[in-house]
């Protein structure tokens, strides 16, 4: 697989997840889940640079 098929897929990934955790903030059924969600995703680099 070439590097450049790599860098795709790698950013799709990327773009999925946060995509994903966006949702789950958005849908989040109580403050505290959404906060709890937010650090996490701090935690393990799910808001980070773009």
């Amino acid at each position: 697989m070439s590097r450049l098929t790599q860098a795709v897929r790698s950013h799709r990934e990327t773009t999925r997840n946060r995509r994903e955790l966006s949702r789950a903030i958005s849908n989040a059924a109580t403050p505290a889940m959404r906060d709890e969600l937010i650090i996490v995703a701090q935690r393990h680099g799910g808001f980070g640079q773009r």
